[in-house]
């Protein structure tokens, strides 16, 4: 029975899972974005985002946490380098998963999963949509705005 088992075993064994897991995670450090199979990525999302937030803290021992986990010193030292840096005011959520479609072969599911703080086109979309937000009023704009424009109209059909 399945009673409270609530990970996805992607059908592999557990060192099987765990490797690819580790060299997934080392991926999306690296690269900052991987294209894969979305329960692929669901699962690297809850393997990855305690590494995430173990970098934020700079010691000894998260490093060796981290390392004991990914089993790349280029990873971790990127990871906390570079990645720990940009992610230190964000309370959570470091990563971000976006569907793509089918595959061809065998129509899973794709998506690419990201580090939220390296997309730059939404960044950019996010600064433009906070320049541009305004404040609306009901008490200005609605009550000046309805009877002048109906006064002129009524005039010129009564003549």
């Amino acid at each position: 029975m399945r009673h409270n088992k609530n990970f996805n075993h992607l059908g592999r064994t557990a060192s099987h899972r765990a490797a690819m897991l580790s060299n997934m995670a080392t991926s999306l450090i690296m690269h900052k974005r991987i294209s894969t199979t979305t329960a692929k990525a669901k699962a690297l999302k809850r393997y990855i985002e305690p590494l995430l937030t173990k970098s934020k803290m700079d010691t000894t021992h998260s490093r060796r946490l981290v390392f004991q986990k990914l089993r790349n010193k280029e990873a971790v030292t990127e990871l906390f380098r570079e990645i720990s840096q940009k992610i230190a005011n964000r309370p959570g959520g470091y990563t971000r998963i976006l569907r793509t479609g089918f595959r061809q072969g065998d129509a899973a599911e794709m998506c690419i999963i990201e580090l939220v703080d390296y997309n730059e086109n939404m960044l950019v979309e996010k600064a433009a949509k906070k320049t541009t937000r305004t404040r609306r009023s009901r008490k200005s704009a609605a009550p000046a705005a309805a009877p002048v424009a109906e006064e002129p109209a009524n005039a010129e059909v009564a003549e």
